[in-house]
């Protein structure tokens, strides 16, 4: 019982401590000197990177804060063994993960949307199921122009199509919550959508 409880106590501080570290905000102040969090959203993601960098760094900050996502997913199905059969162990540090995203060690308790990093816990989980996710965000994304609007659609879905492919009652949990708490960090796109006021995909 104590292992378990210390092997679960890992499993979130390890998570959390990757998922905290600041992709996007490392690599602006290494390339400009700029804190991100003073620029646009103040957002250290992809999106907001891309307004300092363009959209090379838009790329390479998405991928890095997804494959962040993914690892601490991937460490916990192959070495945890709390909740096995239930695939509880990657569902916590899935959550932990995002967790420290949104809120990083490094920066004062605040981040990014958690939205790559969160799709990135999705492909880890399910990876068919990570794949269609990050197509729908990117049609979406394509269509309307608007990033944020992509990320709540595709993650809004990402707990059904879950439940399509037959995923455990843990992932399914997991992506609902996910989806819930991605829109609540984006409650201020969602007002500025509804103002007209929010930036598009140039």
């Amino acid at each position: 019982m104590i292992f378990k409880i210390l092997e679960l106590i890992l499993i979130i501080a390890i998570s959390y401590i990757i998922g905290s570290i600041p992709t996007g905000y490392i690599i602006v102040k290494a390339k400009t000197g700029q804190d991100i969090r003073t620029v646009g959203s103040g957002s250290t993601g992809a999106t907001n990177v891309k307004r300092v960098l363009g959209k090379n760094w838009f790329f390479t900050v998405m991928l890095l804060d997804a494959f962040k996502g993914a690892l601490p997913v991937i460490l916990a199905k192959i070495f945890a063994t709390v909740g096995a059969t239930l695939g509880l162990a990657p569902v916590i540090a899935a959550i932990a993960v995002i967790i420290g995203h949104s809120k990083s060690l490094f920066l004062g308790f605040k981040g990014g949307k958690s939205v790559a990093s969160g799709v990135g816990t999705i492909l880890a989980l399910n990876w068919v199921v990570g794949l269609i996710i990050a197509l729908v965000w990117g049609t979406i994304t394509y269509i309307t122009k608007y990033v944020s609007v992509g990320s709540i659609i595709a993650l809004s879905l990402s707990p059904f199509i879950m439940y399509l492919f037959g995923a455990p009652i843990a992932y399914i949990c997991y992506c609902a919550l996910g989806a819930i708490y991605i829109i609540y960090l984006h409650r201020e796109n969602i007002k500025r959508l509804m103002d007209g006021n929010e930036n598009k995909v140039r």
